[in-house]
């Protein structure tokens, strides 16, 4: 049985880019695996509804807890980094200023580069995921649906999304600041999950170039993405071969270890590296060679540009929109908590309708009952008074004979 007992029982705590480095985010990523476990032990910690949002720039776990604390210790029981360095750098909140940090998060108002849309399908896949192990329930299913709500009217009501500007794009517009031209630079993609499709396609479409050579643990994934684009492809066991060829080495594969190690390209000449990966997956031993030029997600978020400056002007716009989202979502909560009563009134009315103490009275149809009941819900938002409310439903029954 879920713990809700009022609004301010449902948390959020975690860390992003605006507290740490890469480096320590990478400490509490939560992978799949990891999520998995999360998810067959949170019955027993008495954890019933909750989600975990992990990307490049957020640990984030949602959830119904009895503390703040209870949950941070629930999360750090399956990552690598401990609790004590998690409470060091984390951020707590609750109840409606939880709900307002999610709509923020999910309108990408708190990204690394403003308005990134992409963070929306990241919380779609994480609600996804818990639901699947059936934990979600009423309250972050209604709050996972008004978030959805919020990031939708945000965006098609205000430019805050507008422009091609993220993380993968970022990557594309360093290249272009530190390479007059790129025409015969040979550039390497390692990783094609979803920020490795979208930098390649990217690096297709903004430098015009199709000197590109993917190599992804899972040859088929990567000859699919790169057949479809006109580049080329490597199996991933001539990683080494290519990475000493490449002039520009772009990393995307989210491995729990290094994927790209200094022994890979030594020797091989100057080289840009971007690392696009969380945790990192370039070994940082690589800057110790001459003429390697190291970049991390971090330092692409410095990236800016003349979209960056129109979205900032969007910011009160998707502000205003999130706090209606969350007086809705705020009044229907407070409806849901008085349901109980409203029944019981709604009983009241057709009990006194059918009774001898309406004898005098003319018959009062169900129309009339339902008026009373949108009155006292009306009432009810206003003031939290149910009994209060109880008696002056059915005196306002009364008066409408």
């Amino acid at each position: 049985m879920s713990l809700l007992k009022s609004i301010s029982d449902f948390y959020i705590v975690g860390i992003n880019h605006r507290n740490t480095d890469a480096g320590i985010r990478g400490q509490f990523a939560i992978n799949a695996n990891q999520y998995g476990q999360l998810l067959e032990t949170a019955k027993t910690q008495h954890i019933d509804e909750f989600f975990v949002l992990s990307t490049c720039n957020r640990t984030e776990i949602y959830g119904i807890a009895s503390s703040a604390n209870h949950l941070a210790s629930f999360l750090c029981s399956q990552t690598a980094g401990d609790l004590e360095t998690f409470k060091n750098h984390a951020y707590y909140k609750q109840g409606k200023t939880a709900i307002e940090h999610l709509l923020q998060v999910s309108a990408g108002l708190d990204s690394q580069i403003l308005g990134d849309y992409e963070i929306i399908s990241q919380i779609k896949q994480a609600v996804k995921t818990s639901k699947e192990k059936e934990c979600i329930g009423l309250f972050t299913e209604k709050l996972f649906n008004n978030t959805l709500q919020s990031s939708r009217s945000i965006r098609s009501n205000t430019k805050l999304s507008s422009g091609s500007v993220s993380v993968s794009f970022a990557a594309v517009q360093y290249i272009q600041q530190q390479f007059a031209e790129t025409a015969g630079k040979k550039i390497l993609l390692i990783g094609t999950g979803k920020i490795g499709r979208n930098t390649c396609k990217n690096i297709v479409t903004t430098l015009g170039t199709n000197q590109i050579t993917l190599v992804n643990r899972t040859n088929e994934k990567a000859e699919e993405l790169a057949t479809s684009l006109g580049i080329d492809f490597s199996p991933y066991h001539t990683l080494y071969e290519q990475a000493q060829e490449a002039d520009i080495i772009l990393v995307a594969t989210n491995a729990p270890m290094p994927t790209l190690l200094k022994k890979d390209i030594e020797g091989s000449g100057p080289k840009l590296i971007i690392d696009l990966s969380i945790p990192y997956n370039v070994d940082a031993a690589v800057t110790e060679l001459e003429n390697v030029r190291l970049v991390n997600v971090d330092e692409l978020s410095k990236v800016a540009d003349e979209t960056l400056q129109n979205r900032m002007a969007e910011v009160p716009k998707a502000k205003q929109i999130i706090d209606e989202h969350v007086a809705e979502f705020k009044n229907w909560y407070i409806m849901r908590q008085h349901v109980p009563v409203i029944k019981a009134v709604k009983s009241t009315l057709e009990t006194l309708q059918q009774t001898h103490l309406m004898e005098t009275m003319p018959v009062q149809s169900d129309d009339k009952i339902q008026k009373v009941l949108n009155n006292m819900a009306t009432q009810m938002r206003r003031k939290n008074e149910g009994g209060c409310n109880f008696i002056l439903a059915i005196n306002d029954f009364m008066t409408r004979s």
